[in-house]
C-alpha cells in the first residue's frame, strides 16, 4: 500500500497548505482483504472529498506492533484522523461511506 506523506518540520513557518491538510493514519495487520479494503475506502473517500489536502500513513502492526500504543488501537483497521483537531477513531473496512463521513466530521449527523 502506498502512502502519501508530508511532514512539517518544527521551528519554520507553516503554510496554509500545510494547516488545511488532513493527517491520516490506517492501522493495519498485513495485507488482509480487509486492510486492504479499509486503503482503497479511504483513498477512494479522500480523493472524492478532500481532493490532495490529506496524507495517508499507514502503519502495519504486523512490522511494528508498539506503534499500536501511542494511538491506543485495539482492533484493526482502524482509522485515526490526526489533523485537524479533535483526533477521531473509526474502526473497520471503512465500507459505510456516510458512517465514515460522520465519523471525521465532513458531513453533520442528522
Amino acid at each position: 500500500m502506498a502512502t502519501k506523506k508530508k511532514r512539517v518540520k518544527k521551528n519554520r513557518k507553516v503554510s496554509k497548505e500545510e494547516v488545511n491538510t488532513w493527517e491520516l493514519r490506517l492501522y493495519v495487520a498485513g495485507q488482509t482483504p480487509k486492510s486492504m479494503a479499509a486503503f482503497s475506502n479511504l483513498k477512494k473517500l479522500c480523493e472524492e472529498r478532500l481532493k490532495g489536502e490529506y496524507y495517508i500513513e499507514v502503519i502495519d502492526l504486523l512490522e511494528n506492533p508498539a506503534l499500536a500504543k501511542g494511538d491506543q488501537i485495539l482492533a484493526i483497521p482502524t482509522l485515526v484522523r490526526k489533523l485537524p483537531e479533535p483526533i477521531k477513531k473509526i474502526i473497520g473496512d471503512l465500507s459505510n461511506k456516510e458512517r465514515v463521513l460522520v465519523g471525521l466530521n465532513l458531513i453533520p449527523t442528522a
